[in-house]
């Protein structure tokens, strides 16, 4: 198959997965296009929200949908390395045997996150970079595709370990869930207080998804957008001399390379999924915020002056 027929051919089983979605997930538009987005770009998405939200119903729906295996890790203060990762035991004949921790799964849900310290935030970490585990000296492969949704409570900081900045930015995406609106909510009630249960089909192979992700990278971007990429990312970095004024006064410190990469992989998915066979400019901004949003770091004044990441990245355009 072509790869302009297979681009096709994904705008239909997009369009069909998102319908699929929609059978329990209500609302949350921007936020299903997203995550998709991030999953067929071959990256990660954290998840800010409220408790309540559906969060771990909407990644566990997105999973089904998607036809991949999907585990959910509850971040915990007392969870160590071997919890996610797996260990070894001595078996019946006296042999060491790997067990397999929950992190061997398709889609990951790593919920609350900042819940857990650094030591087991940082064997999260390998699994999400190398698509690999180490477990005493052995080297385990995961299977593919692989993605790892984290969660985490804007508003409980007490007890928690937030997450350093070299570990956000391997996120491809910080999403934002807001509340519902009072129609979406009444539809929400309506739904789950009856015993009604919607069936979700699995649309996908694992292969599909992988050839899918394949046929995306090689989306040819022209110079220029991937010029503008870049500029937008180099706006962000305070002592760079095209930075904006929003930035220069309230940014401490701003993207890394990693955000402009990130940016031209999913201008290339959200040029797809609307039936294009190359990305513009239009598509950048279309993906910036979620994007950028996570990389920008605020100084006091900002914080002081309630200026918004939202505000900072509108300033870039």
């Amino acid at each position: 198959m072509s790869d302009v027929a297979a681009i096709e051919q994904f705008v239909k089983k997009y369009h069909a997965l998102k319908t699929e979605i929609a059978k329990v997930i209500v609302g949350q538009d921007e936020v299903v296009n997203q995550i998709l987005i991030s999953i067929f770009s071959g990256g990660h998405s954290l998840l800010i929200g409220v408790p309540g939200l559906a969060k771990t119903l909407m990644v566990n729906t997105i999973a089904q949908a998607l036809g991949l295996d999907f585990k959910r890790i509850q971040f915990t203060p007392d969870l160590m390395p071997s919890d996610i990762l797996g260990s070894e035991i001595l078996d019946e004949n006296r042999q060491f045997k790997f067990i397999k921790g929950p992190i061997f799964a398709n889609i990951i849900l790593a919920d609350e996150i900042n819940r857990t310290p650094p030591k087991t935030q940082a064997a999260l970490l390998e699994a999400m970079q190398e698509r690999a585990v180490t477990v005493s000296g052995h080297h385990y492969k995961l299977n593919l595709p692989y993605f790892v949704l984290a969660t985490q409570n804007p508003i409980e900081q007490e007890g928690t370990y937030p997450l350093p900045e070299a570990q956000l930015d391997r996120f491809m995406f910080a999403i934002n869930l807001e509340y519902p609106s009072f129609k979406e909510e009444v539809q929400v009630v309506k739904a789950t207080t009856t015993d009604v249960q919607a069936t979700v089909n699995a649309l996908f192979t694992a292969q599909e998804i992988i050839d899918f992700q394949n046929v995306i990278r090689r989306i040819p971007v022209a110079d220029n957008v991937i010029e503008y990429a870049v500029s937008v990312v180099s706006k962000t970095r305070p002592n760079a001399s095209s930075a904006s004024d929003l930035v220069s006064e309230f940014v401490d410190w701003g993207a890394g390379p990693r955000a402009s990469q990130n940016l031209v992989l999913a201008a290339k998915t959200h040029a797809a999924i609307h039936g294009k066979f190359s990305p513009d400019i239009e598509n950048i901004q279309a993906v910036a915020s979620g994007i950028l949003r996570h990389r920008i770091i605020k100084n006091y004044k900002a914080e002081a002056e309630g200026v918004s990441d939202e505000q900072i990245i509108k300033s870039l355009f």
